[in-house]
């Protein structure tokens, strides 16, 4: 039956290579489509935001994965 976790994992890694990555974007999408509705910004910024925080997550990934 280990053979059905090895197959999981494999699955997950083709499309999930970097865990961390992952979970932060995930957490930046929840913030944002939870908490932009709720601060009163204009509707124009939503795009603009959203796309700086997903920017600098892939930045700051980049950056951690050069140093290793």
């Amino acid at each position: 039956m280990k053979w059905i976790g090895t197959i999981v994992r494999e699955v997950f890694g083709l499309f999930v290579d970097d865990g961390n990555f992952a979970i932060a974007i995930l957490v930046w999408l929840a913030l944002v489509g939870l908490g932009l509705p709720r601060l009163g910004i204009a509707a124009v910024w939503d795009g603009l935001i959203l796309f700086a925080g997903l920017a600098l997550i892939m930045v700051v990934s980049a950056a951690q994965r050069a140093r290793r």
